[in-house]
């Protein structure tokens, strides 16, 4: 073997060296890979359970893992050195429009468990979960599911393998969305079943009666690959990777729910299964993801480009306790709340994991609507201001009327509040509703964001 022999999994493993995929994952990226791939090569019962991964969007990730039989280099990045591994998990990579393969899949009998990533945006529903009937892809395809025709939302694929499991009689099966959503299966429900219900009563019925929708909390940084990071991977092991993946040695998986067709035995690479996953839920979204927004929007405004960056900016650091002090009263003292803390900062001091703050800000006023105001709104419950957490709405504001260019699903919203005779009220609209109605509120995001502006320096991104 020399330093250009590129990876396969032949070179790697020996040709008969892949398990039978039984998990079928929609949403193939890094995050997939550094994750739940991780967890299912590293089970016990690992030569059980292949996964068959598609794309949700581009098909590029598919092709660069079909051309090294779907193994790739996972580097764990810890602050004093690098690590790397070849894994073995995924035995298929997909376009996410090859359709035909995907509903083989999902009508096997073996194939037991779907999983997700995807983003919250592109389940397509509303508030309470149900389809969004006024989105166009929406109702595209409920006519293409209806017709028999291929539909291209991930809920309407995944409707469309549903229904071919069913006309196979392969039986029950499992839904796990791995998305930063709180009560993520809840929402996967609805959203399954109203697409169902409006194209077949009966699917609608076998998929209530057959299909269960777990809930997951998940939690693994892992930030964008580099041309750098691909020479790392050929370096530590001697294969030229074309796809490697960054990710930091921590990771967490917490999972709850029903696996009718059964599933890897997960709990023996560290994942958890437990009966109440609100309170991990509400743990990992306030105090990782609520910080990590807090650090986007106000490390920003101070001109810092990463997480690292920003926590060693003093400011940034004390803001990010100081949400957490207000995270933590609201959140039962049984999830060793101390120690997580500790563990999170020691993460977020990492310079080595390059965690862009323009990454993690894209998407604003869906993520701090799940990630701060429900502090927000607990904090003032209890008497108290909730400044902490303001201060993070207030950055995401003053950043957006300095018209910084943030992606975000909710564009139409925001460019209208912008031009509102009350702009801050209309920006905080955009996040919650609620909290916009109260003046009090609007009053405080107000002063704490020009005391963000005035004690930073914004620099472009």
């Amino acid at each position: 073997m020399t330093a250009s022999t590129p990876l396969t999994r032949e070179a790697a493993f020996g040709a008969e060296f892949a398990a039978p995929p039984r998990i079928v994952h929609i949403g193939l990226g890094a995050f997939h890979r550094a994750h739940q791939a991780w967890y299912t090569a590293r089970a016990a019962d690992a030569s059980q359970w292949g996964i068959a991964a598609f794309t949700g969007r581009s098909p590029r990730a598919a092709e660069e893992l079909t051309a090294q039989g779907g193994v790739y280099t996972l580097i764990e990045r810890a602050a004093d050195g690098d690590s790397a591994e070849v894994m073995p998990s995924i035995v298929e990579a997909h376009d996410g429009a090859n359709l035909d393969r995907l509903r083989e899949l999902l009508a096997a009998p073996k194939t037991a468990i779907v999983t997700l990533t995807v983003t919250e945006t592109a389940y397509r529903v509303g508030a309470d979960g149900s389809p969004n009937l006024d989105d166009p892809a929406v109702t595209r395809d409920i006519d293409a599911l209806r017709s028999g025709g291929d539909p291209e939302s991930v809920l309407g694929r995944l409707v469309s393998g549903l229904a071919a499991r069913k006309a196979a009689d392969a039986g029950g099966i499992a839904v796990v969305s791995c998305d930063n959503i709180p009560d993520n299966g809840a929402l996967v429900r609805a959203g399954t079943l109203g697409l169902a219900e409006h194209v077949d009563a009966t699917l609608h019925a076998w998929i209530a009666a057959h299909v269960s929708f777990v809930s997951t909390s998940v939690d693994r940084i892992t930030p964008r690959t580099t041309d750098a990071d691909r020479q790392t991977a050929e370096q530590l092991t001697g294969w030229r990777d074309a796809c490697p993946v960054v990710t930091e040695p921590f990771s967490d998986w917490v999972l709850s729910g029903e696996f009718p067709a059964g599933r890897p035995a997960w709990e023996t690479a560290g994942a958890r299964f437990v009966d109440d996953i609100e309170p991990f839920e509400r743990r990992k979204l306030w105090l990782l993801n609520g910080a990590h927004s807090l650090l986007a929007y106000t490390g920003l405004l101070r001109g810092h480009r990463t997480v690292a960056d920003a926590m060693a900016d003093s400011e940034c650091r004390a803001w990010v306790r100081e949400l957490w002090d207000e995270d933590v009263r609201h959140l039962p003292a049984s999830l060793d709340l101390d120690s997580y803390r500790a563990q999170l900062e020691e993460r977020f001091d990492n310079a080595r994991i390059a965690h862009h703050l323009a990454q993690i800000g894209l998407e604003g006023s869906t993520k701090l609507g799940v990630r701060v105001a429900p502090v927000i709104t607990a904090e003032r419950a209890a008497g108290r201001s909730g400044a902490a957490s303001i201060r993070a709405i207030a950055a995401w504001v003053a950043l957006q009327l300095d018209g910084l260019d943030i992606h975000d699903a909710n564009a139409a919203d925001i460019v209208r509040a912008r031009r509102s005779p009350d702009p801050v009220r209309a920006l905080l609209a955009v996040v919650d509703g609620d909290l916009a109605r109260n003046d009090d509120v609007v009053a405080a995001v107000t002063r704490a964001k020009e005391h963000v502006h005035s004690v930073s320096t914004h620099a472009a991104v």
